[in-house]
C-alpha cells in the first residue's frame, strides 16, 4: 500500500537557521497522524512543506506516491510550475490556526467558493454539497451567517467544511484549536473525531493530548527539527522512552 505521506531526509532552512534536520516518517492512508512538540520545533514548517507552501532544501517528500513540488528525471529534480503545484494542492485540505474565511461571504458561500472557482462546479451543485458539509460540522443553521456573526469555534468548523468541499485525499490541521477559547475547543475536536471515524487521512498538529490519545493512530514528538520519538499514542504519551519527551509531557499533561 502506498503511503499517503512519506518524508525521506527532509531538511529546511530559513537563512542560516536549520528548522528541519532530516525528517523521516510515513503516514498510511486513513491514518490519523498527530504531531506534538514545543513551539519552534519545526512542526508547522513540516506541515507547510507537505503541500509545498514551503520548499524543502533537500530530501524527498511524497503525497500518495507523487513527489511534492518537483518531478524527477534521472537523478535530477525539476521544480513544478506554480500552476502544476496548485493543481496537486487541490487534493490536500489545510485548516490553519486562524480561520482565514472571506469576511464578505456567508458560511455557505465560503464553502462553495473553491469548488466553483477552482473546479468549475456549478453553483447549484457546490451549494448543495456546501450545505451538507455545514450540516456535517453541526452548522446547518448558520449557512447564511457571515464570519463576524460566528464564534471562533464556529468559524473554524466552517473552515474545515471549506477544506472538505474540495474532496481532498489528505487533511492537514495546523493547531486548529490553539486560537480558540477553551470552551469552544471541544466542538472542533468533535468534528475531527467524526472525520477520523469516516476514514479521512489526517496529519494534525495538536496541543490537545486527549484528542491525540483517543483519536490518533500514531503520535510523533518533534523537537529542534528532528523526530525524537514516535509510536502508538498510548505508548508515547503514557510511557515515553526519551527524557526530552518526558519533560515536554510533564508540562502539558
Amino acid at each position: 500500500m502506498t503511503a499517503m505521506v512519506k518524508a525521506e531526509g527532509v531538511h529546511k532552512s530559513f537563512g542560516a537557521v536549520q528548522v528541519l534536520k532530516g525528517i523521516d516518517l510515513e503516514v498510511a492512508p486513513r491514518e490519523v497522524f498527530c504531531l506534538i512538540g514545543p513551539s519552534g520545533s519545526g512542526k508547522s514548517t513540516f506541515l507547510r512543506c507537505i503541500n509545498h507552501l514551503e520548499k524543502i532544501n533537500s530530501g524527498r517528500l511524497y503525497v500518495d506516491g507523487e513527489l511534492v513540488g518537483y518531478r524527477q528525471k534521472g537523478d535530477k529534480l525539476y521544480e513544478l510550475k506554480d500552476r502544476e503545484v496548485a493543481a496537486k494542492r487541490r487534493d490536500i485540505g489545510m485548516v490553519f490556526q486562524r480561520f482565514n474565511l472571506f469576511p464578505h461571504m456567508t458560511a455557505v458561500e465560503n464553502v462553495m467558493e473553491a469548488p466553483v472557482q477552482v473546479k468549475g462546479e456549478s453553483k447549484a451543485v457546490a451549494r448543495e454539497r456546501a450545505l451538507k458539509l455545514l450540516d456535517r460540522v453541526g452548522l446547518s443553521d448558520k449557512a447564511g451567517n457571515y464570519p463576524s456573526q460566528l464564534s471562533g469555534g464556529q468559524q473554524q468548523r466552517v473552515a474545515i467544511a471549506r477544506a472538505l468541499a474540495m474532496e481532498p485525499k489528505l487533511m492537514l490541521f495546523d493547531e486548529p484549536t490553539s486560537a480558540l477559547d477553551p470552551e469552544l475547543v471541544g466542538d472542533v475536536l468533535d468534528v475531527m473525531r467524526g472525520l477520523a471515524e469516516d476514514g479521512t487521512t489526517m496529519v494534525a498538529l495538536t496541543h490537545a493530548m486527549g484528542f491525540a490519545r483517543e483519536v490518533g493512530d500514531s503520535v510523533v514528538f518533534m523537537d529542534d527539527g528532528v523526530v525524537v520519538e514516535s509510536g502508538h499514542p498510548r505508548e508515547v504519551l503514557t510511557n515515553p522512552r526519551h527524557e526530552r519527551t518526558k519533560s515536554f509531557l510533564s508540562k502539558v499533561l
